[in-house]
């Protein structure tokens, strides 16, 4: 009888002891880097999948660490057994079995960015959509009418529709996803404007807030300047002369402008051409930002009804309240860009790895 006790506590301690061994194999397990994994590596959860086939995919880019009864439990462990949710993981060396499993249970999937940009038209940003990866390609073979029926806006031209900020998506979203998203934001950011306006504004409604707020962002760069220039605009429709503006010219030309303006671009009528029509052109003329919408709602107050670039490089510009004032603006403006003109041709012989031609 006293034999079998001592076996039974034998068996009783080599139990305690494989128990312990086990829990130290089982916790080097757990919170050990695990090897195999490559700089970038990423994988994919899909809907269905188990977690005997997500270790098996894990097994299927280098991870060799740990049995399915020990990714078992670790899962159970952390509350992420059959709660492992479905995205795309970024894998990096030196992650634990526990950081892995972590991340697909609170769903830390990998997020992409697209950024719509200011100023850039509707042409541009659907180019730039195009080339986003891995964003699904849902608008391939659609016009814009088509387009913006399919984000739930038929009818509704685009241009000026699509907030210029960056927007985040993952594996799955599609550039529908991202352009519904957009129009959301400009419509609430356009909703703000309107609703913050000068009461004494000459616009009739937001749509026309958001012509002008297009011409203010495509005039210029400069934040500080952007309220004096709807200023200019404010006034010239106040008291029906021309906005005179070359962007509207420019997006009236389309595709085919070269970089540049010719005196028969501002003398041929379109429904952009600014100088041959009096007040807004028919739609936006590009994406502006909250800042150019801004300005719009809110417009400095001044005199000034004229604005020509200083041409000293810093992108702002002189501002003029009569013709004789801008006149003399514009002159010192030519005179500047023929003194940089003349210095880049000087240094340029000089520069030049072989012949110019004259």
């Amino acid at each position: 009888m006293r034999r079998l006790g001592v076996f039974v506590l034998l068996l009783a301690m080599l139990a305690v002891a494989a128990g312990f061994l086990a829990w130290q194999h089982y916790g080097r397990f757990a919170d050990a880097p695990v090897g195999g994994i490559e700089a970038g590596g990423h994988l994919v959860v899909e809907r269905g999948d188990s977690l005997p086939v997500v270790v098996r995919k894990l097994r299927a880019v280098g991870v060799r660490e740990g049995h399915e009864a020990e990714w078992r439990v670790l899962a159970r462990q952390l509350g992420a057994a059959g709660r492992l949710q479905v995205g795309e993981y970024a894998l990096a060396p030196g992650m634990t079995p526990r950081e892995i499993l972590v991340a697909m249970r609170d769903g830390k999937v990998v997020r992409y960015a697209f950024t719509v940009l200011p100023g850039r038209n509707m042409r541009e940003l659907r180019a730039s959509l195009a080339r986003a990866e891995p964003l699904r390609h849902e608008t391939d073979g659609l016009d814009d009418s088509a387009l913006m029926e399919a984000i739930g806006h038929p009818g509704q031209h685009p241009e000026g529709r699509f907030l210029p900020e960056t927007y985040h998506y993952t594996l799955g979203d599609s550039d529908l996803d991202v352009l519904k998203r957009a129009h959301d934001a400009m419509r609430k950011a356009l909703d703000e404007a309107w609703a913050s306006r000068d009461p004494d504004s000459v616009l009739a409604s937001p749509d026309e807030m958001l012509v002008l707020a297009s011409i203010v962002e495509k005039e210029t760069g400069i934040a500080e300047e952007r309220p004096r220039i709807a200023g200019v605009f404010e006034r010239r429709l106040r008291i029906g002369m021309k906005l005179q503006t070359d962007p509207t010219v420019i997006y009236g030309i389309g595709p085919a402008y070269d970089g540049n303006i010719r005196r028969r671009d501002l003398e041929t009528d379109t429904p952009y051409n600014t100088y041959t029509r009096a007040g807004l052109p028919p739609t936006p003329i590009a994406m502006p930002g909250v800042e150019a919408l801004q300005a719009v709602a809110r417009p400095a107050e001044g005199e000034a009804l004229y604005f020509v670039a200083l041409g000293d490089g810093s992108g702002r510009h002189a501002f003029s309240a009569s013709l004789a004032e801008h006149n003399a603006a514009v002159a010192r403006y030519v005179r500047r860009y023929r003194q940089a003109r003349q210095a880049e041709e000087s240094v340029a012989p000089d520069t030049a790895t072989g012949p110019r031609s004259p």
